[in-house]
């Protein structure tokens, strides 16, 4: 089936609940995946929102979350996770900060793509890399991909 990439929190194009935001606690959403393809060496999370600052003209994709060199055993992340799995790093967000930064759009509701990367290397410590950086590294590597797609506007 290839690989997939759910949350048992909110459908693929369904609304995110607001526990997982800043208008709530701002804590990362659970997340699985499975069908990581036996060569794959490390996954990568990218979760971005490409509606910022409003859909009616987005402007820029705002940054939510990168992680790097998950290890291909791991099956996913749970709720408000703190101890990510052995070897994963971390990338920095659009708020210059590691870790997860939930939806707050400040108008109109967004769309926020959690991206799943199986590639066919580790890749070096980058020193929180911001997205670009990351995909820069990854170019060449991506074996497969998946994503899941969230929905949330302030009420």
């Amino acid at each position: 089936m290839g690989l997939t990439i759910t949350s048992t929190a909110f459908a693929h194009h369904g609304a995110i609940p607001k526990h997982y935001t800043c208008d709530g606690s701002d804590t990362s959403p659970p997340l699985a995946w499975s069908g990581v393809p036996a060569n794959a060496k490390s996954l990568v999370l990218i979760v971005d929102d490409p509606d910022a600052p409003d859909p009616a003209a987005p402007q820029r994709t705002w940054v939510h979350w990168l992680l790097y060199n998950l290890p291909v055993t791991s099956t996913g992340l749970t709720e408000g996770i703190t101890a990510l799995p052995a070897g994963t790093l971390e990338g920095s967000n659009d708020w210059k900060r590691t870790g997860y930064g939930g939806p707050c759009p400040p108008i109109g509701r967004h769309r926020y793509f959690f991206k799943l990367y199986a590639l066919d290397e580790a890749l070096p410590n980058l020193n929180h890399p911001g997205k670009a950086a990351l995909e820069k590294a990854m170019q060449g590597h991506i074996l497969m991909q998946a994503e899941l797609v969230g929905l949330y506007q302030h009420h």
